[in-house]
């Protein structure tokens, strides 16, 4: 099975730092809806291809987008959402990537799934601070998951830090922050 990451287009965190990252719920800006839709040719899906998305506002819109017109599963999971890269103790979890409360999801965003087998403290404080062994015991399930799914590839649409962080779980590299993707760039992984 491939699992091809991608990373959430361009969003309003992003615009002036340091300061826009303690912006609460950024949406995508018009460049990150316009890379999103550059998504749809690159990655033509069909309605048998599984998606799974971040439970963050920037992340559900790239979804939203590159999905368009296509009846495929779109699986939210915080089993994807932000990751710290590299793991720093005792840093907490900026505004930005503070996960979308459930309801807010299922009313905002009603034909995604929900993948409620994760633990509720998942949905409440996401990956991002977990120490580095339980991220790795979490996605080994993750994997594991998606092989269940028995499809020749499985989309995730997901953050810099966690896609770097299951890059160096699957691979064993060791990497850095100058292996981050690019807003809408993309790692396929054979799993």
């Amino acid at each position: 099975m491939d699992l091809i990451m991608i990373r959430h287009g361009q969003g309003e965190h992003t615009l002036d730092l340091p300061r826009s990252l303690q912006y609460s719920d950024p949406s995508l800006t018009s460049l990150g809806i316009e890379q999103a839709r550059k998504l749809k040719a690159q990655f033509p899906l069909i309605e048998e291809d599984v998606i799974f998305i971040s439970p963050v506002r920037r992340n559900l819109e790239t979804a939203v987008i590159f999905s368009e017109n296509v009846n495929c599963r779109k699986i939210v999971s915080p089993l994807v959402s932000p990751r710290m890269f590299p793991i720093l103790p005792y840093k907490k979890t900026l505004p930005c990537d503070k996960i979308l409360a459930l309801e807010k999801i299922k009313n905002e965003f009603p034909t995604f799934e929900l993948d409620l087998e994760c633990p509720a403290e998942l949905w409440s404080n996401g990956i991002n601070t977990i120490a580095e062994q339980t991220f790795e015991d979490l996605a080994g399930s993750f994997i594991l998951k998606c092989r269940q799914l028995k499809k020749d590839r499985v989309y995730v649409i997901s953050h810099d830090g966690t896609i770097t962080s299951y890059r160096q779980v699957i691979t064993g590299q060791l990497l850095s922050r100058e292996d981050f993707p690019s807003e809408t760039g993309w790692f396929q992984l054979s799993c």
